[in-house]
């Protein structure tokens, strides 16, 4: 079983509206508060030849983009850090601190403890007024689908492409781009870290309708073969870029580069290129 399979269990548990987005929502005086946890561990989720401090940064970014998924600014993030070696702690918060304070965050706190994998939790808190908050369903047939950047970079540096390291190992929550999109009243969003294919599909759960995009329009990670860059693209993890469908009379949206990659159609499926496409990405996943 996959995580996404493992969200049915806790939505008997918790109120499954709760799990329909990118980061729990919460009433705040007169605004939204947005809130989002994430865990990392050594062996799966940071590369081989990171240093501490690109370490830090990654995992207060993956909180970041979330936030900036929902369309809300961002605000406080704290880090829980299970430390395997002493030595390690100073690199591991000046990355942290230095990806909030470049995203316009703070790093406010956290916890500490011995762990024999380093495994790192951030989470992170950020605000947004009602009218601006964005999320995964609003889809409506007619809008296009659009997204922020190329796809598939993470995985290109993965595969031997080393012009993209640094997307992979200090990637860019969309930090800005997500509030201008929210501003501007885009109808869904989510944040790519899992891959588009995926990604497409969670959009597809919260939504009445379906999404089909063309490969020919995906913007795909320089010097990558276009076949092999689309594969990447498709199914690659590791982007922080933004997914989200709109009205296309709205765009441009000011200051937010933009790439239209499809259009949301009535019939509840995802396509690619008029056929179904595989649902796959990068997920967690249990056996038994």
């Amino acid at each position: 079983m996959d995580e996404r399979g493992m969200h049915r269990l806790i939505g008997t548990i918790i109120d499954p509206e709760r799990l329909k987005d990118d980061c729990a929502v919460i009433p705040c005086g007169n605004q939204l508060m947005v809130a989002s946890t994430d865990m990392l561990h050594e062996t799966t989720d940071f590369p081989p030849g990171m240093t501490d401090w690109q370490i830090g940064w990654m995992a207060t970014a993956v909180t970041l983009s979330d936030i900036a998924s929902m369309g809300a600014a961002v605000g406080q993030v704290l880090l829980a850090i299970g430390l395997d070696e002493p030595g390690r702690l100073r690199g591991i918060m000046e990355g942290a601190r230095d990806c909030s304070l470049r995203f316009g965050a703070e790093l406010v706190g956290g916890d500490l403890d011995a762990h024999q994998e380093l495994t790192i939790v951030s989470t992170g808190l950020g605000l947004v007024a009602p009218e601006h908050l964005v999320r995964r369903r609003g889809a409506r047939p007619g809008d296009v689908i659009a997204v922020t950047g190329p796809l598939g970079e993470a995985e290109a540096a993965l595969a031997g492409y080393n012009r993209h390291m640094k997307e992979l190992l200090e990637p860019q929550p969309r930090v800005r781009e997500g509030q201008a999109l929210g501003r501007a009243g885009v109808s869904a969003m989510m944040d790519i870290s899992d891959g588009l294919a995926i990604s497409l599909y969670d959009l597809l759960a919260v939504n009445d309708c379906g999404f089909a995009v063309d490969t020919a329009r995906l913007p795909l990670p320089a010097g990558v073969p276009d076949a092999e860059g689309r594969k990447l693209a498709l199914y690659g993890g590791g982007d922080f870029e933004l997914l989200f469908s709109t009205p296309p009379g709205l765009l441009p949206v000011a200051g937010v580069t933009t790439y239209i990659i499809g259009e949301v159609i009535a019939d509840r499926v995802v396509l690619a290129d008029g056929k179904p496409l595989e649902r796959r990405g990068y997920l967690h996943e249990w056996s038994g």
